[in-house]
């Protein structure tokens, strides 16, 4: 698995998945966060990348409403909008 696939795993299942569970209509997703989580170091640009693809999209069912802060910082958020099933 790639570390691109490792950040879109790992958001399906720390934010996308309970999202739905809890009948959220959206989510939000901060880069730094997830880089934190995931133990990286000066990976941030890829963190961003692997969330701005169309796999990640398609694959949990997601509209991306925005992208706000700085272009691959740790500020930067990813707004998505939960599609039904």
């Amino acid at each position: 698995m790639t570390h691109s696939a490792d950040v879109r795993a790992y958001c399906g299942q720390h934010y996308i998945e309970p999202a739905r569970a809890k009948g959220d209509k959206a989510v939000a997703i901060r880069t730094g966060d997830v880089h934190e989580a995931m133990r990286y170091e000066n990976r941030l640009p890829l963190v961003c990348s692997a969330l701005g693809t169309e796999i990640f999209t398609e694959t949990y069912r997601l509209r991306r409403t925005a992208i706000e802060g700085p272009v691959n910082g740790a500020n930067t958020v990813y707004r998505f909008e939960l599609l039904t099933p």
